[in-house]
């Protein structure tokens, strides 16, 4: 296998799926990279089924291995939220829809900070589900998890989404403050794709 598809148009996030894929010699292709263009919703209740639909559709249509994720911040004191919303929380009923200044992620994060303004309890975690499908064999997906606590204010350049307000547990700097190898080695995406590396390596994958 020296080819995958990545099932995403975000850059920041192909951008890690690279940095990650990098040491297995393997070609990340994203959506952009696709001659034909379907466009899947993500329109499930779960992280796990989004990931799913989307590597499915992607997987039948183009005929090659693809790796989907669904991904997202989970705060305590919001009772989950954002969470499968978190591309778009900007835009739901749920604590009053933020009006678009700069760009989404930046109104996703003004959002989070305006709900999140006077609360003690500022626990998050990220959470990544990630999916492998391959059309000519089955399915695996993985899970990974990066706990952390929400900044007062957004630091940091690095990164993408809700970077710039999430601690990871144990430091005194936000994921967007990090380089980028730190990062993939404690982020939850990182985490998942690794499990999902050794899993496929298990089962006789050429990775």
């Amino acid at each position: 296998m020296n080819k995958i598809l990545v099932a995403t148009t975000n850059r920041g996030k192909l951008r890690e799926f690279r940095q990650i894929f990098s040491q297995y010699g393997i070609d990340v292709l994203s959506l952009e990279d696709m001659k034909e263009k379907i466009t899947v919703e993500e329109d499930r209740e779960t992280f796990l089924e989004n990931a799913i639909k989307k590597a499915k559709r992607y997987g039948d249509f183009y005929r090659i291995p693809v790796i989907a994720e669904d991904a997202g911040l989970e705060v305590e004191a919001l009772g989950g939220y954002p969470g499968v919303y978190s591309a778009r929380f900007y835009s739901i009923d749920f604590g009053g829809k933020e009006e678009i200044k700069e760009d989404k992620d930046r109104a996703n994060i003004n959002k989070l900070l305006r709900l999140l303004k006077n609360k003690r309890n500022r626990k998050a975690r990220f959470v990544s589900v990630v999916v492998f499908y391959s059309p000519e064999s089955s399915g695996i997906w993985t899970e990974g998890y990066c706990y952390g606590t929400i900044s007062e204010k957004p630091e940091g350049d690095r990164g993408f989404g809700y970077d710039p307000i999430f601690i990871p547990e144990g430091y005194s700097k936000t994921m967007a403050q990090l380089e980028p190898e730190e990062k993939n080695r404690i982020s939850h995406r990182g985490k998942a794709v690794r499990k999902l590396v050794k899993i496929l390596q298990k089962l006789s994958f050429e990775i």
